[in-house]
């Protein structure tokens, strides 16, 4: 534990992507093999389920500490934070503990999931009395479920790969899947030998940044593959062994909620690995992503929901074929051996056909032909278009250069700041969480969204001033204020939801700019935003919209 509590410092108290790849590297190289693992597990962002509940963690830790449930109330909301705000107030530690990571993890904090009430509080106890104040913060961190570091799968797979002497992109694919992290695991993922015997193990993800220059400095158009980049559910679809496995994006085998997608790949060659995107999708039709949202966590998935928002594989790319990694062979030849899988697919069954789709190719041949189509984005329900060098490899994780995503510009609302509450980290002593609403007909400002991004840190502390000096109400850590500064905020998209008082559940907010320049009483209005809606069973058919140019048929 004192090995991962200090590997946890030195991460935390530094921005240099150096550093923290060195200190990764020393851990991973000197580390017992069981805790590496489990160190491995919580870095990349993989966590157990909270296994005590917050409200007994502040009660315990306040009893420790001998102070009452308002001043631990007080504390909590200036740090902002509950792991950090426990390690602050316990007594002050008289050890420092020597056991394993591993020990502290399987023996001390997963059986307490099973434990009542008065064992947990005895276990927590007798753990808080024997770790020092490094240690029980990130002891807290793991308890509470809120273990987060600032560095990326990126940087731990290219630490894990310096350590071992092997590929980083072997490392991640190793990562990929289910796993339990343990001695043995470790060994795997550090091996020399790169033959993995894992059958529904999926590959790493290939990843785009969005588009930073001009069109026509990526050079000739003819070097580009363009494809509509679609807003689902970035998937994998295998065939391995006789079996079939369809992986999310992150990382969740999803097989059964998509049984429509998971007989596809039952039809598949053995050795088959495609890389899509589940959409929703009826009659031709590609539907909100609000559709699929219906489906996305269900365990059970009932005939009527099925009937009700039916899906399709769009198939961008193939990254296995007839057992062979395809990945590093140019784009075009998997292009085309795509194609050719699908087709012969689609020969067989025919059924498929409104269930599995090559991803459409936007053929424009010039910048400005492409920029025009770009524009009929949104009236595919697609979220702009993906740019492709027809010989590039399929990489691993976010990389520039090859690939490019070029995202339709959001829809944008100038909203009424209404409500507060303090950040977390850095940020747990500044009110950075802000609550955003809009007119409605009667003139009462109704919520929109809720938006933590997009302010300077100059802003970020008048915004603070403001809200300390203009609080009207308190909910908890919840400050209502006068409703007089007004936001520019963007959003992805919209689409309407009885759950959400306005009416409406909007995608990915975040705030552009403060309007300093325009009152309160000028911001927009609940109409204005309906007006952004998408009308009801207008969805135009993906490939086939009204402007078809420069685009193939779907399949």
């Amino acid at each position: 534990m004192k090995g991962f509590a200090d590997l946890y410092a030195l991460l935390d108290e530094t921005t240099k992507t150096g550093a923290k790849v060195e200190a990764l590297r020393q851990y991973f190289a000197t580390a017992p093999p069981a805790d590496a693992a489990w160190a491995v597990y919580f870095l990349i962002g993989r966590k157990p389920r909270q296994v005590v509940a917050t409200g007994r963690l502040r009660a315990w830790a306040a009893e420790a500490a001998g102070i009452p449930d308002w001043l631990f109330q007080e504390s909590y909301d200036a740090v902002g934070d509950i792991a950090e705000t426990i390690a602050l107030l316990l007594p002050p530690p008289e050890t420092s503990s020597d056991r394993p990571l591993a020990e502290w993890i399987e023996t001390r904090l997963l059986p307490l999931r099973g434990r009542d009430e008065d064992a947990q509080r005895s276990a927590m106890l007798d753990a808080w009395a024997e770790l020092d104040d490094r240690q029980r913060f990130v002891w807290n961190k793991l308890i509470s479920g809120g273990f987060r570091v600032g560095v990326s799968q990126q940087l731990v797979t290219r630490a894990l790969g310096e350590a071992a002497g092997i590929d980083p992109a072997v490392v991640a694919h190793r990562l990929m899947g289910d796993w339990e992290p343990s001695e043995a695991f470790f060994a795997r993922l550090t091996a020399l030998d790169a033959a993995d015997a894992d059958l529904s193990r999926p590959y790493p993800f290939f990843l785009a940044y969005a588009l930073e220059q001009p069109l026509e400095e990526l050079g000739d158009r003819a070097d580009w593959q363009a494809e509509w980049k679609w807003d689902g559910i970035r998937s994998q679809l295998i065939r391995r062994g006789g079996q079939t496995f369809l992986w999310s994006r992150g990382e969740e085998l999803v097989t059964e909620r998509y049984p429509e997608i998971a007989a596809i790949g039952d039809a598949l060659p053995d050795g088959t690995a495609i890389d899509g995107e589940i959409l929703p999708c009826s009659e031709g039709r590609v539907l909100p992503f609000a559709q699929l949202q219906r489906r996305i966590g269900r365990k059970a998935v009932t005939k009527s929901i099925l009937a009700q928002v039916p899906v399709v594989l769009v198939a961008y790319d193939l990254m296995e074929s007839q057992g062979d990694d395809v990945r590093a062979r140019p784009l075009r030849d998997r292009r085309e051996a795509l194609a050719q899988t699908i087709e012969s697919l689609l020969a067989e069954t025919p059924a498929f056909r409104s269930r599995v789709w090559l991803s459409p190719i936007v053929e424009d041949a010039t910048w400005e032909g492409l920029a025009e189509s770009w524009t009929t984005s949104r009236d595919r329900q697609a979220e702009g278009l993906m740019l492709k060098r027809r010989d590039s490899a399929y990489g691993v994780g976010r990389r520039r250069g090859d690939w490019w995503k070029w995202k339709v510009q959001p829809h944008t609302i100038d909203a009424v700041l209404i409500a507060a509450q303090r950040g977390s980290g850095k940020r747990a002593s500044l009110y950075t969480d802000y609550t955003f609403g809009v007119w409605d007909d009667a003139g009462k400002l109704v919520t929109i969204a809720k938006a933590y991004s997009g302010l300077t840190d100059a802003e970020i502390r008048r915004v603070d001033a403001f809200v300390r000096r203009n609080m009207v109400e308190k909910f908890g850590p919840v400050r209502t204020v006068k409703p007089e500064l007004v936001f520019e905020l963007a959003f992805e998209g919209l689409n309407r939801s009885p759950r959400h008082k306005s009416g409406i559940a909007v995608r990915f907010p975040r705030i552009l700019r403060w309007r300093e320049d325009k009152p309160a009483a000028e911001a927009d209005s609940l109409a204005t935003v309906r007006a952004l809606l998408p009308e009801e069973g207008s969805e135009e058919k993906a490939g086939t919209t009204k402007s078809t140019k420069g685009t193939k048929e779907p399949g």
